[in-house]
């Protein structure tokens, strides 16, 4: 079974070339990618696929649940590299309706080590756990926080250290909190986009801090399956 993936290695880079023969060549050449994608682990999830872009497009993070801890030195790596080095101008947090890691957070049960990791999913919940006490519907609760989540973390990077620093530099960065659907393969935009000092201190300090769920506005599109 796995020597199939090399099979497909080796018909997928000969595609490429018949079709662009320059492109391994001009892919090796440099890495300068306007995009930090913060993700989730889950395989169907595919970062480059979602928004259409080529390898050296987009600079990927993926863990489960999409978090950005700020004490995971693995995170911070990659941040302080994408700003720093690559100097990307759109940070995106892309979480996705449904998610395990979510769903493991609001279970209630033991699963070992991941626990520690979803620690920060559950301290949310239980911040807000009157309003979602109030969705009856378990998997639509889980989308629910799905969307805190990605606010959550959203507000995270804003109050990061090397963001702050590269708003301080004037360079220019924006943070976006994005959903993903499964079942249709859509984007949805959680309009929590931050881009500089000010708009982080409203994030951070303001009504947004109180309570990481704003009111869905015309252009936000419902979660599968969430009733209240």
């Amino acid at each position: 079974m796995i020597e199939s993936l090399f099979d497909n290695n080796i018909r997928w880079a000969a595609t490429r070339a018949r079709v662009d023969p320059e492109y391994f060549r001009r892919l090796a050449s440099q890495q300068s990618p306007e995009y930090l994608w913060v993700g989730c682990s889950d395989s169907r999830v595919p970062a480059n696929e979602i928004v259409g872009l080529d390898p050296g497009e987009l600079f990927v993070h993926r863990n489960v649940a999409n978090l950005a801890p700020p004490q995971d030195a693995n995170f911070l790596s990659v941040l302080q590299f994408a700003l720093e080095v690559l100097k990307v101008r759109h940070v995106i947090v892309c979480g996705h309706y449904g998610c395990g890691g979510v769903r493991a957070a609001l279970s209630g049960e033991r699963h070992g080590l991941i626990d520690h990791w979803l620690h920060p999913v559950r301290a949310m919940c239980c911040r807000h756990a009157e309003a979602l006490e109030t969705i009856v519907d378990f998997d639509a609760r889980v989308n629910d926080v799905c969307e805190r989540n990605v606010l959550a973390q959203v507000a995270n990077l804003a109050g990061n250290p090397f963001v702050q620093d590269a708003w301080r530099r004037s360079q220019p960065l924006a943070i976006h909190g994005w959903i993903y659907a499964i079942e249709d393969g859509l984007l949805r935009d959680l309009e929590t986009t931050v881009d500089g000092p000010r708009s982080a201190q409203r994030l951070l300090y303001g009504p947004l801090a109180k309570d990481p769920a704003p009111a869905m506005s015309p252009r936000r599109r419902r979660a599968p399956g969430r009733t209240r």
